[in-house]
């Protein structure tokens, strides 16, 4: 076990994997003679060379379709997308083909491929280029959508990912890049579609993943000061989603409140939510709150910017709003009056 940063995490793993598989190489923009916008694949072209380390150009579409058809060869291709906004000008690629391959040849053609990155708003960096887009992905099927937050999880997160035989969408946060955290030396694989109870509680449920699970870590221990005791459960994947973790959570708490950078309308928490009322509605003492980033373009404006994403305040008032709810569960009120004079 080492602590090491988010990044040196993400790095390890690439090594790691093509150390162990002569099939995975890298391709993407400035990751070779440049080593990466974020210092991700610093010193792999000296190690393995241009063809394992592939400087790409500026054409998100066409290096795509080439790691599509190399996955259809057998080989491992791992994509980075400088951003995942830039992502969109390949999604022709990415929906109609490497989501669907598999299944439109029955079987006969997996892709097993990696487009890995940074998503999510940045500091002042304006509308185009601070989008959360997981929940375009997650909405596809054929794809895997992971979005890991501790640097062991983003070790083990992406070398699962490598070694699927399915299009796994593998997306980071710029956030994240220089946390630090313990990360196991070697072989260390976390499970896609797991998720994870970081912080146990029993009184209200946070449902969160990648950087805003630290965002409902950190609104938990100021509620705890209050008496209000908060479970958080990082997702780690979309794309398996594991809702029954967090219905098992809800099933004890009673009370949830969701947490994204997502835009709250088709959300990745109004999916939750609905997995909540399906699975959990008659224990449910509150509705699901969900806290998200305002229904705008993220502005450029740093005090703009600041009011459009989730904050610690607006987790916390989340969570008391879900605290203010009913006492007891409403059908249980109900079950309880039914069959009783004048009910």
């Amino acid at each position: 076990m080492a602590v090491i940063t988010y990044r040196r995490a993400i790095s390890q793993a690439l090594q790691e994997e093509m150390d162990r598989d002569p099939d995975v190489f890298l391709m993407g923009e400035e990751i070779g003679v440049y080593e990466g916008i974020f210092q991700v694949t610093h010193g792999l072209l000296a190690k393995y060379g241009p063809e394992r380390v592939v400087d790409t150009p500026i054409a998100e579409e066409g290096f795509v379709g080439v790691a599509i058809g190399a996955a259809m060869l057998g080989l491992r291709p791992v994509v980075e997308m400088m951003t995942h906004n830039f992502g969109m000008l390949a999604i022709d690629q990415v929906v109609n083909h490497a989501a669907k391959y598999l299944y439109m040849s029955g079987g006969q053609f997996p892709i097993p491929m990696v487009i890995r990155g940074p998503g999510g708003p940045g500091v002042q960096l304006a509308a185009q280029h601070s989008q959360s887009l997981e929940a375009w992905y997650a909405h596809v099927p054929g794809l895997k959508v992971v979005l890991p937050y501790t640097a062991a999880d983003a070790k083990g997160l992406l070398k699962s990912a490598i070694r699927d035989d399915n299009p796994v969408f593998y997306m980071e946060h710029g956030s994240l890049y220089a946390t630090k955290g313990d990360v196991p030396s070697g072989e260390h694989l976390t499970p896609i579609g797991k998720a994870n109870i970081l912080r146990p509680g029993k009184d209200v449920t946070l449902v969160s993943y990648s950087w805003l699970t630290g965002l409902a870590l950190r609104a938990a221990e100021t509620l705890e000061r209050d008496g209000i005791d908060c479970e958080v459960v990082d997702l780690r994947s979309l794309k398996p989603l594991d809702s029954e973790t967090a219905l098992e959570s809800v099933r004890k708490t009673r009370r949830a409140v969701t947490v994204e950078e997502t835009w709250k309308a088709y959300g990745v928490g109004a999916e939750i939510a609905a997995r909540i009322y399906e699975g959990a509605f008659d224990l449910l003492a509150a509705p699901v709150e969900r806290i998200a980033a305002e229904d705008v373009p993220l502005p450029y404006n740093r005090n703009l910017e600041l009011a459009a994403i989730p904050n610690e305040a607006k987790v916390v008032s989340g969570v008391r709003k879900a605290m203010r709810g009913a006492k007891a569960p409403v059908l249980e009120e109900a079950r309880e009056t039914a069959g009783k004079p004048g009910s």
